[in-house]
């Protein structure tokens, strides 16, 4: 058994209550089990208990032996003097608060249905392998709880892109233009260069850019000068036009002191890309956006479907880049594909929207956004394929979002009580279709 499951079981009051004792034998009668706490402190707060004649409100927490109290160091910390149930599958030890004070202590072990930890334990022990857990017994969950869980998952993993781009925002002292700078930036990395990218963009400040947004040259120097695209070896010895971005780039890297953050070549990925994705193609892109969309949070914000919103990464890239895979080596290079696209909107501009609405408090705009998801196709990969196959909606890319939160959050690390597909499947033996 684990402690997550003592939570579910006090939550949801899953337990015989016939004579009801504490420990040390006053009666108890439980009037209110109180609210989760996500964040450091007792388990629930808020609850009511009464303890033989008197009403107690505060915290309860939760641990499998009393004796884990003292082994998370509860008795020297002040939150938790506000507990006044100690709930506890064994009773191991008594415990206290800071001021020495006992803490009453409930037993569960003995008082939950065996049926219900046999189906607790049938999700939790699942085969490792096992893609999701209650696989074998999905025919038992109706289509609506699937449904409504996927849309759960979705938005919380739209809300923890979001915290991350207003942390963003807050390191950037609160400027939205270069919050969507830095996350763009980033998201043209497309996973194996996210990370340099990323540096590229404090390598290269905005404000430094913004100055030379309206000469492409100027443009492509700073952003490959800055990347360590513009040194000179055997394929750039000849090549005038990246001979030019150097000496350009050299007189700017001086006039703004742009030396400590340079990166060097090597820091690049290449390894399984294809040509089209390399980090060149890709800056080469990024040059042409940046030269011709000046106001890059102000589009995103009010672009009104995923069609203006393809049509704003569109841009044109500058010639020399859209015949060359990396410096001084010519080839086709594909313009910026669809599939890219629509990772950018889902990866950059939802949560850059959603976290500017909950920054200045228009919950309506959350909504429009998380919706721009229903207008993308649905991403196929190894894990939404299996949800797909088990019966789950997979039409769009609020679906595939929705799929995969729910693998990497709920079935990958066996959070089955706190899934509402899990939570029904231990509460009932039997469900309706």
């Amino acid at each position: 058994m684990r402690e997550d499951f003592l939570h579910y079981v006090w939550q949801h009051q899953y337990f015989a209550k016939a004579e009801l004792r504490t420990t040390d034998g006053q009666e108890v009668q439980v009037l209110r089990p109180g609210q989760r706490n996500g964040d450091a402190g007792p388990d629930f707060l808020n609850a009511r208990v009464r303890l033989g004649e008197v009403e107690w409100n505060g915290a309860v927490e939760i641990h499998l032996r009393a004796s884990d109290w003292a082994r998370h160091n509860h008795q020297v910390d002040p939150k938790y003097d506000q507990v006044v149930l100690h709930v506890v599958g064994e009773h191991d030890t008594e415990v206290a608060r800071t001021n020495g004070s006992l803490i009453p202590a409930l037993a569960l072990l003995g008082r939950v249905a065996p049926e219900l930890l046999a189906r607790y334990h049938a999700l939790v022990e699942a085969p490792a392998a096992a893609p999701l857990p209650c696989a074998p017994l999905l025919g038992l969950v109706p289509q609506v709880t699937k449904t409504v869980m996927t849309e759960r998952a979705l938005l919380e993993r739209v809300e923890r892109k979001a915290d991350v781009v207003l942390a963003l925002h807050q390191h950037l002292a609160q400027d939205w233009e270069a919050t969507a700078y830095h996350a763009l930036l980033a998201a043209f990395g497309f996973q194996k260069n996210s990370e340099p990218l990323a540096r590229l963009a404090k390598a290269l400040p905005l404000e430094v850019l913004r100055r030379h947004r309206h000469d492409q040259r100027q443009l492509e120097a700073l952003l490959f000068g800055q990347a360590g695209f513009l040194v000179e070896n055997e394929e750039t010895a000849d090549d005038e036009y990246i001979r030019d971005l150097r000496q350009e780039h050299d007189f700017l890297r001086h006039k703004y002191d742009l030396r400590a953050g340079q990166l060097a070549v090597h820091e690049w990925n290449y390894l399984r890309l294809r040509p089209a994705n390399f980090p060149c193609v890709r800056l080469g892109q990024l040059a042409g956006l940046l030269h011709a969309r000046p106001a890059l949070f102000d589009a995103l914000l009010t672009a009104g479907s995923v069609r203006a919103l393809t049509e704003f990464f569109q841009a044109p890239v500058p010639a020399y880049w859209r015949t060359h895979f990396r410096p001084g080596r010519p080839g086709k290079v594909p313009a910026l594909g669809k599939s890219s696209t629509d990772l950018l909107v889902t990866n950059v501009v939802v949560p850059l929207r959603v976290a500017y609405a909950r920054h200045v408090g228009q919950p309506e705009v959350v909504e429009t956004s998380v919706a721009l998801l229903s207008e993308l196709p649905a991403e196929h990969n190894q894990y939404t394929d299996v949800y797909a196959a088990l019966g789950f909606t997979h039409q769009s890319a609020a679906d595939s979002q929705g799929l995969l939160a729910l693998h990497q959050n709920y079935c990958q690390p066996r959070r089955c009580l706190h899934c509402a597909i899990g939570s029904r499947l231990v509460q009932q033996p039997r469900a309706s279709r």
